[in-house]
């Protein structure tokens, strides 16, 4: 499965970041996947629970946030939605496009808990987050 393979990168890289932080744990994981990427959302769902046990994120909680198809024209410079399987400028109809994005899987958010949000009952999240959920 290829998505368990996906599943351990991610949990290697959210350990490092978890790590950094001296963070005690992951609340969330929060994924954005486009469907060109090569990634089934739902057998990354399936995937995740072996991939997380007994790591910092073990009880996180993981959101997927699908991302459309978007593509510029070549011709009329339109950057429109498009479909997986017609990549189609919306404006003028033409074929000639390039993908500008449903191609990705990007961590964009993680939720940690610091030591110091576990001693005083804190939640980890934090509004003030940038976009990997740490402090700005």
């Amino acid at each position: 499965m290829h998505e368990l393979s996906v599943c351990l990168a991610l949990m290697s890289q959210v350990s490092r970041i978890a790590r950094e932080h001296d963070a005690s744990g992951v609340e969330r994981i929060v994924l954005n996947i486009g469907p060109l990427s090569g990634v089934e959302p739902a057998l990354l769902r399936n995937a995740f629970p072996l991939a997380a046990a007994g790591t910092v994120a073990e009880n996180a909680e993981l959101t997927i946030e699908e991302m459309p198809v978007r593509v510029r024209c070549t011709i009329c410079e339109a950057e429109s939605q498009a479909t997986p399987n017609r990549l189609l400028c919306a404006v003028c109809g033409d074929y000639r496009t390039r993908v500008v994005s449903g191609e990705e899987m990007t961590l964009t958010r993680l939720e940690l808990v610091t030591a110091d949000e576990f001693r005083h009952g804190g939640s980890g999240s934090d509004p003030s987050a940038d976009a990997r959920g740490l402090p700005t």
